[in-house]
């Protein structure tokens, strides 16, 4: 599997079978990038998510992807950061695991991820950025159907601590 990093919109990928959403428990829409998704993939997406009843922390949940130019929605529920001692890095990784798992299952080759639980829920970037890359690469070979991983960053900073999580993974 090769991974890559991208600065920008991720709900604009255009090379992405499936596009994980930073989501709440809820799955019903929220702020940042959970906002972004639903927004883009229109009211479908929340009639869908209504069905599922919710998602517990370090889950994920697969959806259509309405207006978006994926085929689908992962829905992963990161944790919240409350200081590093109350399972966080293992919720975390669980979310990158099971959304790949999710991916491969439904036929996937191309799954766009972002940096999940490092907005409003707190997560340092910098460890969040490790986490997914150490997981996403030891999940590779379990997953085969995905091809590859587009790690979106917002901005120029985190794409930073994304590119060298993987550099350093690397060496």
């Amino acid at each position: 599997m090769r991974i890559e990093v991208l600065v920008g919109d991720i709900t604009t990928d255009r090379e992405a079978d499936a596009i994980v959403n930073a989501a709440n428990s809820s799955l019903l829409g929220g702020g940042g990038v959970d906002g972004a998704i639903h927004r883009a993939a229109g009211p479908a997406l929340l009639a869908e998510c209504r069905l599922l009843g919710g998602c517990p922390t370090g889950e994920a949940r697969i959806t259509g992807a309405g207006h978006l130019p994926a085929r689908h929605v992962i829905h992963a529920v990161g944790p919240v950061w409350r200081g590093g001692d109350h399972g966080e890095d293992a919720l975390l990784a669980s979310c990158y695991r099971e959304a790949l798992r999710l991916a491969g299952t439904h036929g996937c080759r191309v799954v766009a991820f972002p940096a999940i639980s490092t907005g409003v829920y707190g997560f340092p970037a910098d460890r969040a950025a490790r986490i997914a890359v150490a997981t996403l690469r030891e999940e590779a070979p379990t997953t085969p159907a995905v091809e590859r991983v587009r790690l979106w960053a917002f901005g120029e900073p985190a794409g930073r601590l994304l590119r060298d999580a993987l550099q350093d993974a690397e060496r």
